[in-house]
């Protein structure tokens, strides 16, 4: 099987990692240790033991009683600590993230830290990253970068506590009506998904549920969960969009609803002219 280059060495994808952390701080979508953030490389990463030479067995966190992940064989990936703060791991990545490199038997992994680390593990929400990662994989066999990103913005969180955004279309007609940008950006729009225990296997379910129609989903009163191949910066790039746009939602709520926004035959023109399938309106 042939997967699609490049292929960027481990120093470039964390300094990758750090400054999507870091800009996710600036745009207040991850107080103290919120957020979390994990890559999926498929190519053979031998620098690990180099930057992370402190190793040990690591069980996968599967769900639904799996005891394999076969998508995930001879994978890498580097995600970021229980606890810590995204917004730390620029300034040190290796007391920051640990590296999962998983076996040719989708079973057997080890995790690669650095004796300066800050963590007792990776990231509680380990179990939907690996799902999001599965899935992504058994999609499109190909794709050999992967990237998952949660983070928790203010004003998209606070959309989530209120009954009449608890539904995927009414939240996606009230939030994308706003800017041109947002629906060229998110042409899918977000998904929602009702309050679940987080790091359960039964939100990792809801999540892949979503993102079978949405790059973006947001669980509800705790955050956003996005993915991008493209790279970990894009899925960023998603969270801003969509936390922006609710953040004006946020304003019009405040200012007594007096602003329409972009009307859907509006929404739909823009689309269409600039070749966009949007699925929204």
């Amino acid at each position: 099987m042939a997967l699609k280059p490049p292929y960027p060495d481990l120093n470039a994808i964390i300094g990758l990692i750090g400054e999507a952390g870091q800009h996710l701080a600036e745009i207040g979508a991850s107080e103290g240790a919120a957020g979390n953030i994990s890559t999926l490389l498929r190519w053979p990463v031998p620098e690990v033991v180099d930057l992370f030479p402190q190793r040990e067995t690591f069980v996968l966190p599967l769900a639904n009683g799996d005891e394999a992940a076969p998508e995930l064989a001879d994978a890498t990936i580097v995600v970021s600590g229980s606890g810590r703060r995204l917004r730390e791991i620029a300034r040190d990545p290796r007391g920051n993230l640990a590296v999962i490199q998983i076996g040719p038997d989708g079973k057997s992994s080890r995790v690669y830290t650095s004796r300066l680390r800050l963590f007792t593990r990776p990231t509680t929400e380990l179990v939907s990253h690996l799902g999001i990662h599965r899935w992504a994989v058994g999609r499109d066999p190909e794709v050999n970068f992967h990237a998952v990103v949660h983070a928790q913005p203010l004003h998209i969180v606070y959309l989530s506590h209120l009954p009449d955004y608890q539904d995927t279309k009414a939240l996606n007609e009230r939030i994308l009506r706003w800017q041109p940008e947002t629906i060229v950006q998110v042409p899918d729009g977000v998904g929602f998904t009702p309050y679940t225990m987080p790091g359960s296997p039964e939100l990792m379910q809801a999540t892949l549920a979503a993102m079978e129609k949405h790059a973006v989903v947001v669980w509800a009163k705790h955050g956003l969960i996005v993915r991008s191949d493209t790279s970990v910066k894009k899925a960023v790039d998603l969270i801003e969009y969509v936390e922006v746009a609710s953040r004006y939602e946020y304003v019009n709520r405040t200012n007594g609803n007096v602003a329409t926004g972009l009307t859907p035959d509006e929404l739909r023109a823009l689309c269409a002219y600039h070749g966009v399938p949007q699925s929204v309106f």
